[in-house]
């Protein structure tokens, strides 16, 4: 009797140590698990914020070009555009703006751009630089912009974009 409550208490212990023993294991494999997708999420973050910076600098380009096709694919159909001068524009009235003649920039560059991923969403900052000539007369601006991407149907787009000036 005496021997039978040995072997049920020895039991017992090595059921409780076995249990706790594989309460470890799928511990750690869940850490590991989650390490793993938190590396692979940093680098799909990292590729997301490379592929958004390069669009910013086709955005430039095919601004001095006045390539409304290129913008047209860069931008959602329902972007809200916020103009240095606070105006507020549609994706149709800023397309509007880079085709017509009388306004365009001949140069923008940009600084300091800095792309936040979120999942689908990304947000740019930055600052640029646009040098041309407007109704005849050269300007200069400098300004700071905060840029809202989504990635849509395999795409990212912008679907927003606001532009404030500062002292140059």
């Amino acid at each position: 009797m005496v021997q039978e409550n040995r072997l049920d208490a020895d039991n017992l212990i090595m059921d409780s140590c076995m249990g706790t023993l594989r309460t470890m294991i799928c511990v750690a494999a869940l850490v590991s698990a989650g390490s793993l997708a938190a590396c692979a999420q940093g680098a799909s973050d990292a590729d997301a914020a490379s592929k958004i910076l390069a669009l910013e600098g086709a955005w430039n380009q095919a601004v001095e070009t006045r390539d409304t096709k290129a913008l047209n694919a860069i931008f959602d159909n329902f972007l809200v555009y916020v103009e240095h001068d606070g105006r507020v524009m549609s994706k149709a009235e800023y397309l509007a703006t880079v085709k017509r003649a009388g306004g365009n920039p001949q140069q923008v560059t940009t600084e300091g751009m800095t792309a936040h991923i979120w999942g689908t969403t990304a947000i740019v900052t930055g600052i640029y630089r646009e040098k041309g000539v407007h109704d005849g007369k050269p300007y200069n601006r400098r300004g700071r912009f905060i840029d809202t991407w989504i990635f849509k149907n395999g795409i990212w787009v912008c679907v927003a974009a606001q532009a404030t000036l500062v002292q140059p």
